[in-house]
């Protein structure tokens, strides 16, 4: 937690349901069982499962079909659906892992067309065998954390956690059930159930003309002691380098922008509770967007006038009807991404965003003296263009966005 110190990332599965599944348990089944432990932790890229592999060609399983339809949850991933808001959206992400045929009747099964392939652990056995499950898919996941650590080797872990989630979108199967999700309370139970969607190792490394990305490195205080009391010290302000006149010429034309916030926290060392100086998380950081009508300074005043005067409190005037998640679900764990929609020309005028800090027991237990720890912390924000092109990556790279350190004490 401070720069003396050397984070690792953590990449674990969800768990697996281990009971036998009927072809009328699906997917209702995973929504009721949870991830196993340690999957609740904050810290660790948490991998759930879903496929591809619908196609059963042996003979030995003539008239059988899949369970889970293409792009679906593969049908042994737990999930966090019937987990309080508070706590992390799990899986964060889901991979390859498998699928299961039925006969109509009988529990599924697993069998070689629906999984994985993979080499035998004793060659001279034989070369190749065959696995599925979130224990596929973390190992994907850990395959493409490797492969962005070597194309960035300075990357903090933070970093390639937020990449990765930052990259993941929803499959046409999964998205046929966000579109039918009247609410955000209806999209919260999805988002934990698939993620953030499935990653894409090609779109996390790159931009393309129509889809910009920043990322950003950062670290702040988030408390200090003033004489015996502790209080809420730093937030950083980015000013963006938007291509506003390509944007504004745009038009009426949809775009998406999509914010993904990724940082570590430290575990409350009593595992105690939730409330009050019992949390779990030593610190929290949330982000925050200008209005498209509000000035620079009109937008500083609200983010600090918010956080002087309530510990974990959303600042007023915002348009949360705008963003896909909201902050009652994007909001719990240390990694949070969401999607804004709205016109080209409302997005030029929001350039700035703004991190800030949240309690935890940092702050709660002044005699641990934790409270001038600095944490560092991953910012990507993208621009897309869906179905327009348009270089919008050209006219901001030579553009440099600039953090400000803000004292919001009292």
């Amino acid at each position: 937690f401070n720069d003396n110190e050397f984070p690792r990332l953590m990449i674990i599965s969800v768990g697996n349901i281990q009971q036998e599944i009927l072809p009328g348990d699906y997917p209702n089944i995973n929504d009721l069982e949870t991830v196993e432990n340690p999957a609740q932790a904050w810290n660790p890229l948490v991998v759930g499962a879903y496929t591809e592999k619908v196609n059963v060609l042996d003979p030995n399983y003539r008239g059988w079909q899949p369970l889970a339809s293409g792009g679906d949850l593969s049908p042994r991933s737990r999930t966090s659906v019937t987990w309080e808001s508070q706590w992390p959206i799990r899986p964060d992400v889901v991979f390859e892992g498998g699928n299961m045929a039925h006969d109509g009747q009988n529990p599924a099964e697993a069998i070689d067309d629906l999984c994985l392939l993979t080499t035998h652990y004793r060659p001279a056995v034989r070369m190749f065998d065959y696995m599925g499950d979130t224990s596929s898919a973390t190992a994907l996941a850990s395959h493409m954390a490797a492969r962005i650590m070597s194309e960035q080797p300075t990357y903090r872990p933070e970093t390639v956690r937020a990449i990765i989630v930052h990259s993941a979108e929803w499959t046409p199967a999964m998205q046929t059930y966000f579109n039918g999700a009247s609410t955000k309370k209806d999209r919260r139970a999805l988002v934990r159930r698939y993620g953030y969607g499935v990653p894409d190792l090609a779109r996390a490394l790159q931009s393309a003309s129509n889809d910009l990305t920043i990322i950003t490195e950062d670290k702040l205080q988030p408390f200090y002691l003033e004489l015996t009391t502790i209080k809420t010290k730093d937030m950083n302000f980015y000013q963006l380098p938007w291509p506003s006149e390509v944007l504004e010429g745009l038009g009426e034309v949809n775009v998406e922008l999509k914010i993904t916030l990724s940082y570590f926290i430290e575990p409350n060392p009593g595992e105690r509770g939730w409330s009050s100086r019992h949390r779990y998380s030593s610190h929290g950081f949330r982000f925050e967007v200008k209005n498209s009508l509000e000035t620079i300074d009109a937008f500083k005043w609200r983010i600090n006038k918010a956080v002087r005067e309530k510990d974990d409190v959303r600042p007023s005037n915002t348009s949360d009807g705008e963003w896909f998640l909201g902050p009652n679900t994007r909001d719990g764990g240390s990694i949070h991404s969401d999607i804004w929609s709205g016109t080209a020309v409302e997005l030029a005028s929001k350039d700035a965003i703004a991190v800030y800090p949240v309690g935890g027991w940092w702050k709660e237990k002044k005699y641990l003296e934790r409270y001038n720890e600095v944490s560092h912390y991953s910012l990507i924000v993208s621009i897309r263009v869906p179905g327009v092109e348009v270089d919008i990556y050209t006219p901001a790279a030579n553009l440099v966005s600039i953090s400000v350190p803000m004292d919001i004490s009292i």
